[in-house]
């Protein structure tokens, strides 16, 4: 890895917006990392870069989110279905195309999102559904394993519960740092380690915290209507690179 100083600027601003969606939503939308990073380096190494930056932030960002904002009946249901899923996108990896998860979790997600669109926004109270949270749980370690972006699973999930901001926020955390926790061996197995690589890891970390700590300032200004409206908005986003990033795949 040569450090340059497009390299280090290219990744302190990566970091350090992923650490922003983290304070600010609780994580979820952490997929503009990689490609982001692709501009200056090797997916493989911004993946192995970022994994245990990952962890940094979803540790530090729990100083904000504590227990009592985490949602603990949703939570029983939705972790096993992450290490069940996390487990089963290792091995898709291995022997399903990437891009046709990419393009079914895009098309899944702008669908979910139009319907939210079509009711006008509103935000609607539904009852928990334990086959739901295991569908969700176990999507979003599929998605977070194989394309980086376990959000939008999650979200399609939380979102319609109607959860206060803050237990919305804290839940989605919670379940993204044992995420990142079991996915950090995987990704530092192919990492290349070297010196710059510490280096710029050292450079990154104060940016990717103080991410954390600027998101989520933001939160507390924000109101229930407008949180949800950026997460449906960010949801919309997230599905439009999957797509991009799926649809590409098979052109290339």
């Amino acid at each position: 890895m040569h450090l340059t100083l497009q390299v280090i600027l290219v990744s302190l601003v990566a970091v350090m917006a992923i650490g922003f969606m983290k304070g600010a939503f609780g994580g979820g939308f952490a997929i503009i990392g990689i490609p982001v990073l692709a501009l200056v380096m090797d997916p493989i190494k911004a993946g192995s870069l970022l994994a245990p930056l990952f962890v940094a932030m979803d540790l530090y960002a729990l100083r904000f989110w504590r227990p009592n904002t985490w949602s603990k009946p949703d939570l029983v249901l939705l972790l096993p279905g992450l290490i069940v899923g996390i487990a089963a996108g290792y091995f898709l990896l291995e022997y399903v195309d990437r891009h046709v998860i990419e393009i079914l979790m895009a098309v899944t997600t702008l669908l979910f999102a139009f319907l939210w669109w079509r009711g006008k926004g509103a935000v609607v109270t539904r009852p928990r559904s334990t086959g739901k949270a295991i569908l969700a749980g176990t999507a979003s370690g599929v998605t977070t394993m194989v394309a980086h972006s376990g959000g939008p699973p999650l979200a399609m999930y939380l979102l319609p519960l109607g959860l206060s901001k803050e237990i919305y926020a804290g839940t989605t955390s919670l379940f993204f740092t044992l995420g990142n926790l079991l996915k950090a061996g995987p990704w530092l197995a192919v990492a290349e380690f070297s010196a710059n690589f510490w280096i710029l890891m050292a450079l990154c970390l104060p940016a990717a915290l103080c991410g954390v700590w600027i998101g989520w300032k933001l939160h507390g200004r924000l109101n229930q209507e407008q949180l949800y409206r950026l997460c449906y908005g960010l949801l919309v986003l997230t599905a439009l690179k999957l797509l991009w990033d799926g649809v590409m795949g098979f052109i290339r």
